[in-house]
């Protein structure tokens, strides 16, 4: 799942002051310790949870700044009376979040640089011009694309942590897209391959997603690394 930024401040707002609406009384004490994940509706709420963690990733929140927000959520799903008005405060939302964003970029590039010029000295890399890493793992013996061809490949996407993101393996289907619609790295590192081929690719973040990520799987300002597959280039008139 894919908030952008804006729709984290409006989830953020939502959970303050729908509920704030409600004229359900306060809900009890929670028990302590962490709840037993029984029914299917605790594992949804468990879910939305970790949904609404990732999105609040760009704050970087220290232990006493995330008690802070837990103490917004539960007055406004208790419906107490806001400590502070929340019309006054959107734009210092969203003024925080863009500065903590470019905080966590900058620390995402740095991170992400160290890895590329570690990859770059690996038997088979090359490091181009614009900067990615490519590694051949498999020969192809067909065409190499143009820009404005549309491509047939198979992909895994991990970020430099291992943690996979995004796969065509895992679906079991391959993707089909015109190679100048989408990142840059990969409309130069496909040019670079033939058909039939397979090579590893290593983007820096100014090639891939920038400094605005694409959370909550990709932080702003991460290094991605794919394993990609060129089945075919696809003829305009191939279905």
């Amino acid at each position: 799942m894919r908030l952008t930024s804006a729709s984290i401040l409006l989830l953020s707002i939502a959970l303050t002051v729908v509920p704030a609406c409600a004229k359900n009384p306060p809900a009890a004490a929670a028990p302590k310790g962490p709840p037993a994940l029984v029914s299917e509706d605790d594992k949804t709420l468990y879910a939305l949870g970790q949904v609404i963690s990732k999105n609040l990733e760009a704050f970087q929140l220290s232990p006493q700044e995330l008690a802070i927000v837990e103490s917004g959520i539960t007055d406004g799903v208790n419906g107490k009376t806001g400590s502070v008005d929340l019309a006054q405060y959107g734009e210092k939302i969203q003024a925080m979040h863009g500065a903590r964003s470019m905080k966590l970029a900058e620390k995402e590039k740095t991170a992400g640089q160290d890895f590329l010029a570690k990859a770059a000295t690996e038997k088979g890399a090359t490091k181009t011009a614009s900067g990615l890493v490519i590694t051949e793992l498999s020969a192809g013996t067909g065409a190499s694309p143009k820009a404005t061809d549309q491509v047939k490949v198979h992909y895994e996407g991990k970020l430099i942590n291992g943690t996979v993101f995004d796969s065509s393996l895992q679906r079991g289907e391959p993707t089909t897209f015109p190679l100048n619609g989408v990142i840059p790295c990969w409309t130069e590192a496909l040019q670079l391959m033939k058909v039939g081929g397979k090579s590893k690719v290593i983007c820096p973040a100014d090639l891939a997603y920038g400094e605005r990520g694409a959370p909550p799987q990709i932080k702003p300002g991460s290094t991605l690394i794919f394993e990609v597959q060129l089945l075919d280039i696809v003829k305009p008139d191939a279905k």
